[in-house]
């Protein structure tokens, strides 16, 4: 009888100690998949980094022998209303693969009726021209001219008062072979709201306007 009892009691407290480990066995599923789904993220953000390359994106001066930073470039709507812009920023993006993973920058836009500032959101898409070097020949007081890249470049951004837009910025830039292929274009196009900017504004010699330049960042 009493061996029974002791029976009993082992195995009630067996089932009550089993009871008591389920909330922590429960848990531990969710503290390891937490742990697995960190691992992966940061696997994830290794692999976005690796081999990517950091650039900068300018709207410049050019007088003809000088590229610098803080230039306009504009474009022109359908009814020929004008759009001016001055900016820059950077971007971290993968060359050849159209991703990019960090973006950042702004500036100035300017209307017959209105202006203020802009800041980029988002990346949408980077190309850039194989072994095309724009600013060789220059005096390049942004970067290193060896640096310098022609390409395309998308960006969402936002306007002052509230719109939004996609600004292409598109770098041709001559330079020495391997150049850019003419169906590269120099300078700007912009949406603000439900207006294209998409007549651009075109460089011509002598005029300090509508130019652009990429530099890869060390």
């Amino acid at each position: 009888m009493q061996n029974q009892k002791t029976e009993q009691f082992t195995a009630r407290g067996t089932r009550r100690g089993f009871l008591a480990l389920l909330p922590g066995m429960a848990v531990a599923p969710l503290v390891c998949l937490k742990a697995k789904a960190d691992d992966n993220q940061g696997d994830d953000q290794g692999d976005n980094d690796q081999g990517a390359t950091r650039m900068r994106w300018d709207l410049v001066h050019f007088d003809g022998t000088h590229l610098s930073a803080g230039g306009t470039d504009s474009a022109m709507a359908a009814d020929g209303s004008q759009i001016s812009l001055t900016g820059a920023g950077t971007f971290l993006a993968n060359p050849g693969e159209g991703e990019a993973q960090a973006v950042s920058g702004g500036g100035t836009w300017q209307t017959a009726s209105d202006n203020g500032d802009y800041r980029v959101t988002r990346l949408v898409a980077y190309d850039e021209v194989p072994g095309a070097r724009p600013a060789v020949g220059a005096i390049d007081e942004i970067g290193n001219a060896e640096d310098s890249r022609a390409g395309l470049l998308v960006l969402r951004v936002l306007y002052s008062d509230g719109e939004e837009g996609v600004l292409t910025i598109s770098c041709h830039g001559g330079g020495p072979p391997p150049a850019a292929p003419n169906s590269v274009f120099e300078g700007i196009t912009t949406t603000k709201g439900f207006v294209g900017y998409v007549d651009r504004g075109k460089p011509a010699p002598g005029v300090d306007a509508n130019r652009t330049a990429f530099h890869v960042l060390h």
